[in-house]
């Protein structure tokens, strides 16, 4: 149903997900991953889910690589890939608790993406160096992981949280502290830590997940068209409440040891960052 629909609207139905929050995920990595026409870039997608990411980033310019345990949602990228005319983007099976056996993979990418992935693994500080091993010097990690001071959406995002890696999330989340000593034991420079996903999408995710459960896809019909509204309102109610945005995100960066420039050390994760 869901490939059907890439299929009549492209890249935008790539997004309609049963968790709506990938929207305000992607306008956050939007405005952080400028356009590359000639192709020279490479990026990496760490638990690429379905590709969304990963085919927005080649129909930037980039060279896409996602990376997935799940051989169903790898063919099912791969096919809104083809859908989507993003011929830059590749997918592979792999299990990212074991990314540092790709050795092919190191020091190979100028940006390394890893979305809603991280607090599913139970070792994150080795995900973290295998993931900084992966960038070339002057790269930019780019990670959102839950938040953990959000409040539920609904109950089970109270846990219980997984003891073993079972696909389920095995922490609540993260605070920055959290975050800034991970990338200090991978030797990556934070550059930025923020949030996305505030109170009104949050609540449009409630009622999506309250309409879906007594109507199947006629929640989906109802809540669909109101999701374009919380992005453009949630800055504002931002402003008065100080409701907690339900996603935390960071930009780090490789440092460039051999850099003879300003240039060279500003790197590309600067460059992303800037653009924030």
């Amino acid at each position: 149903m869901k490939s059907l629909l890439v299929r009549i609207f492209g890249f935008p139905a790539t997004l309609i997900h049963g968790d709506t929050l990938v929207l305000d995920r992607w306008l956050w990595l939007s405005k952080r991953l400028p356009a590359v026409p000639d192709g020279s870039k490479r990026l990496l997608d760490i638990g690429c889910g379905s590709g969304a990411f990963t085919i927005g980033a080649a129909r930037r310019g980039f060279h896409s690589l996602g990376l997935s345990w799940d051989e169903r949602n790898q063919r099912v990228a791969a096919r809104r890939a083809a859908l989507c005319g993003a011929g830059r983007a590749a997918f592979e099976l792999w299990d990212v608790r074991r990314l540092d056996e790709r050795t092919d993979l190191r020091d190979s990418f100028d940006v390394v993406l890893c979305f809603e992935n991280i607090e599913h693994i139970l070792n994150d500080r080795k995900l973290m160096v295998d993931m900084a091993n992966c960038l070339k010097p002057g790269g930019a990690l780019l990670l959102t992981t839950p938040n953990c001071d959000y409040i539920a959406i609904s109950p089970s995002d109270n846990g219980p949280f997984s003891a073993t890696e079972d696909g389920g999330h095995v922490r609540r989340g993260y605070r920055a502290e959290d975050l800034r000593r991970l990338c200090q034991d991978a030797d990556l420079e934070v550059l930025g830590i923020g949030s996305c996903s505030g109170f009104t999408s949050q609540k449009t995710t409630w009622l999506l997940r309250a309409a879906t459960r007594f109507l199947g896809l006629l929640g989906w019909a109802i809540v669909l068209p109101l999701r374009p509204i919380p992005p453009l309102i949630d800055p504002l109610i931002s402003r008065f409440t100080k409701w907690p945005d339900f996603t935390i995100t960071l930009v780090a960066r490789k440092p460039n040891p051999g850099a003879h420039s300003s240039a060279d050390v500003a790197g590309y994760g600067a460059a992303l960052q800037h653009r924030s």
